[in-house]
């Protein structure tokens, strides 16, 4: 299989990833995300690339495995993401652990407050 090349294409691909997981709903238009109690733990980059939120010892296993590194946007290091290369993107069933791992990450994090829920005084 080629690598996918289009922004459509691997957004496709990351649809069938999210669809495979029966409590995850891909939020976002422009750029797509999972989240879980306002924590995100997956989501396409605007620089047309996958993110994963994982634990320490699967982002150190991942990014061994992979050769990849963490994701780098908006001028910083996200510490807890790494990013999927676009080989890796097109074997679902290969990320499909990855991705579980990933929402099974989130589900041990705090909760974060709802923006939409703020009321001003």
């Amino acid at each position: 299989m080629e690598t996918p090349n289009s922004r459509n294409d691997k957004i496709a691909l990351y649809d069938k990833l999210v669809a495979l997981h029966p409590d995850v709903v891909r939020k976002g238009d422009t750029m797509p995300y999972t989240s879980l109690n306002g924590n995100m733990y997956s989501y396409f980059t605007k620089d047309d690339y996958l993110a994963l939120k994982l634990p320490a010892q699967k982002r150190e296993e991942f990014i061994l495995k992979y050769d990849t590194g963490l994701v780098f946007q908006y001028g910083i290091v996200q510490k807890e993401y790494v990013q999927v290369p676009n080989s890796l993107l097109q074997k679902t069933e290969e990320l499909k652990t990855w991705f579980f791992d990933s929402y099974d990450y989130a589900t041990t994090l705090k909760p974060k407050p709802s923006a939409k829920g703020k009321k001003k005084e």
